[in-house]
């Protein structure tokens, strides 16, 4: 008989390595810089590898500036935005993107917090396949089904077991 792969199993294995399919995380930025190696900060006292801050336009409009390194060689068309809820895509990706120190003016800004989430969830989606993987590596298989009514026979023996 194999042994039977779970969500219950991967979320065991996942809370073994102080992560929760489920459950958000207090570290996760902690977590997140240490894994993808770069640095989220509001003080600008080295050259950053990315950069989100505001801008205030000649007639008096604020605008958003994402863009690569120190903000000086911006590309108006790529790099301003009128919206700060644009913002959270771009700090989502240049998280990914091997920046080792991004700087944004305003930590405490809603779509900081939703990039952290997004980043967040991207993690544990990749740590919970690697876990599988490990899993299926050591002799692991999931429940085999052929209809619904066998796939609800087996959740039901998963859940009584």
């Amino acid at each position: 008989m194999s042994k039977i792969l779970t969500e219950e199993l991967i979320e065991q294995r996942l809370k073994d390595h102080g992560i929760s399919m489920y459950d958000g995380d207090d570290n996760a930025l902690a977590k997140l810089q240490k894994k993808y190696e770069f640095e989220l900060t509001d003080s600008y006292n080295k050259e950053p590898d990315y950069s989100i801050y505001t801008e205030t336009t000649a007639d008096g409009y604020e605008v958003y500036v994402a863009t690569s390194g120190d903000g000086r060689n911006i590309c108006i068309n790529e790099d301003i935005h009128y919206y700060e809820n644009d913002l959270g895509d771009a700090l989502y990706d240049a998280m990914f993107d091997y920046n080792e120190l991004i700087y944004v003016d305003d930590l405490d800004a809603y779509y900081v917090q939703d990039a952290i989430d997004r980043a967040w969830e991207t993690y544990v989606e990749e740590m919970s396949k690697e876990i599988e993987d490990e899993l299926i590596e050591e002799g692991y298989e999931w429940p085999k089904v052929d209809s619904e009514k066998d796939f609800a026979n087996e959740v039901n023996n998963i859940l009584d077991s």
